[in-house]
């Protein structure tokens, strides 16, 4: 379990010393996995892919993602590998901005992460340690205005209800220590079978995931997955079957304590029993070309039964007529995806979508004929370009996630405000969330972005320029203010300069991005009760991240 560092100052230099002193007496080679979610270090391998330079097949669907160790190992002897150091610094000025970075939180000001470890193997045991370490000063910051109308307010806390996303991570400077990618597995083959707190990653996106990204932090869970694509006579399968443990964060969402009096439905206090499946299918007949399939249940444990369909879920039907009609009743939520992945190495060029769905289909007639209800849905791409008289390559690259609800809403919902958001649920379950944080798309609920960059790359160097808009919490936007002409949405136009460099064993990746945000916090345009005149918020995002890398 995560716990707070009451004296952790103590346990924090005490596990780096231990860690460094087995670093001197232990003769070390390099290990093989990539923590999920490590967006440099995957973005390499995958334009490594793109370019036929290394001989890493994996469809990119599920990760963390486990490279061949080339050194055959002996069943009676273990080696021992260091994992990769990891030191993050993020700096908000004003207000959040920033997702996907596991442990760390939504936050203002300055804060930083830590994780290193080391790895225990031999032909058939793994046992990983890494631990992850967060500080933050967790500032205080303008939020959900409180002087808003009690509708207004009403239809906030609507989501808030069905969801665990509080604004802010409680009083004060934020500490936090956990288990990490830590893991004890057992290998055999393609598979490997065993527990872990790593993060895991489904699905082809790079920036966001419909399921599981490193959004949030890692949680307890069994696994059972393949270490390498899995040939067979009609081409190559992965996959991941979990049962996991998930918590909420106990955090009312508003900074505004009356206001969490008077509308906030507090937890139960139990946690949620988590099930999920993923499969990736590489066609052995058409190279580059990958399916992908996913699908999870979340219960709150209490309302568990014991039978293997409680346990075991995902092997349930689709439809409501036969799966039936009181399982939200009892506050089982499931999320199904389905993903493709093209990849083109003469051209340098991949092409992705995910498309999710979080309800059931009352049969299938229904799913194929209103596939837009309750879904969600992603498209993205990379391409590589050549350039003349250098090793450089021109790197274009680009992804769009929309999970704001389609416009059948309003035939759908007599009242025409729509129903709860991807990533949310109302009957009891909550959010697909991890203490405070969702578990697939991290840029809020109800929301869409557009991400596109361009970048000089070679190798893990690069110099680039990204270019983001983000529409915040869309379905609120709508069920507050409905079809109108007046009230704006709250929309962040940003472009961020990028700056990797690789010295030696080190590799830094960096960021400085800025943020105008249009209508911060829906503030009104002209004067109106609960809406101060038009408010536009300026602010800066910044990380510098450090991996250190042994004997690679």
């Amino acid at each position: 379990m995560i716990f707070q560092f009451q004296k952790g100052i103590f346990l924090y230099k005490s596990v780096l010393v231990l860690v460094f002193f087995t670093f001197l007496i232990l003769n070390f080679c390099l290990a093989q996995t990539y923590p999920a979610g490590e967006l440099q270090l995957e973005e390499y391998l995958r334009r490594m892919q793109l370019e036929n330079k290394n001989t890493v097949n994996n469809s990119f669907f599920f990760r963390p993602l486990q490279i061949q160790d080339s050194v055959k190992l002996n069943a009676k002897k273990f080696k021992i590998d260091p994992t990769y150091i990891f030191q993050k610094n993020v700096y908000n000025t004003n207000r959040p901005y920033g997702w996907g970075d596991g442990l760390m939180i939504p936050q203002v000001g300055l804060q930083q992460y830590f994780s290193l470890g080391f790895e225990i193997k031999n032909s058939f045991l793994k046992i990983q340690f890494q631990p992850e370490f967060v500080w933050s000063q967790n500032k205080k910051f303008l939020g959900f205005p409180d002087n808003s109308p009690e509708n207004i307010i009403k239809d906030r806390f609507f989501f808030w209800n069905f969801s665990d996303t509080p604004e802010r991570f409680g009083q004060g400077p934020y500490k936090k220590a956990w288990w990490g990618q830590s893991s004890l597995l057992v290998y055999f083959g393609a598979f490997e079978i065993g527990i872990s707190t790593r993060n895991i990653w489904w699905g082809p996106g790079q920036w966001n995931s419909l399921t599981f990204s490193r959004n949030a932090p890692g949680f307890p869970h069994f696994t059972l997955n393949t270490l390498k694509p899995a040939k067979t006579l009609i081409g190559e399968f992965e996959g991941q079957l979990i049962v996991g443990r998930l918590e909420n964060s106990g955090l009312a969402p508003s900074q505004n304590q009356e206001l969490n009096q008077a509308f906030f439905n507090p937890f139960n206090g139990d946690w949620r029993y988590l099930n999920g499946i993923t499969l990736s299918y590489q066609p052995k007949w058409i190279p580059g070309l990958y399916f992908g399939f996913a699908r999870t249940y979340q219960q709150y444990n209490r309302q568990k039964g014991d039978n293997f369909k409680d346990y075991f879920p995902i092997f349930e039907p689709f439809q409501k007529i036969k799966y039936g009609f009181d399982r939200d009743g009892l506050g089982r939520d499931q999320q199904a995806t389905v993903s493709a992945r093209y990849l083109n190495k003469p051209s340098k060029f991949e092409f992705y979508f995910e498309f999710g769905r979080r309800d059931h289909a009352f049969n299938w007639r229904e799913a194929f004929l209103n596939p837009e209800h309750a879904r969600a849905y992603m498209l993205g791409f990379n391409k590589l370009f050549d350039m003349n008289n250098t090793s450089k390559k021109l790197f274009f690259r680009g992804e769009i996630t929309h999970q704001q609800e389609s416009i059948n809403r309003y035939i759908r919902y007599r009242d025409l405000t729509g129903g709860v958001s991807w990533h949310t649920h109302g009957s009891g379950a909550r959010g697909f969330v991890n203490f405070g944080q969702p578990l697939g798309v991290g840029i809020g609920t109800g929301s869409n972005i557009q991400s596109f960059e361009f970048s000089i790359v070679k190798n893990y160097n690069k110099i680039g320029i990204l270019l983001e808009r983000l529409e915040n919490h869309q379905d609120f936007y709508y069920r507050a203010f409905g079809q109108q002409d007046v009230q704006k949405p709250w929309v962040d136009l940003s472009m961020a300069l990028l700056f990797d460099y690789e010295w030696n064993s080190f590799l830094i990746n960096s960021k400085f991005q800025l943020i105008n945000a249009l209508n911060y916090q829906w503030k009104y345009s002209s004067n109106i009760e609960g809406f101060p005149s038009g408010y536009n918020l300026l602010s800066t995002h910044f990380q510098l991240n450090l991996i250190y890398r042994f004997n690679d």
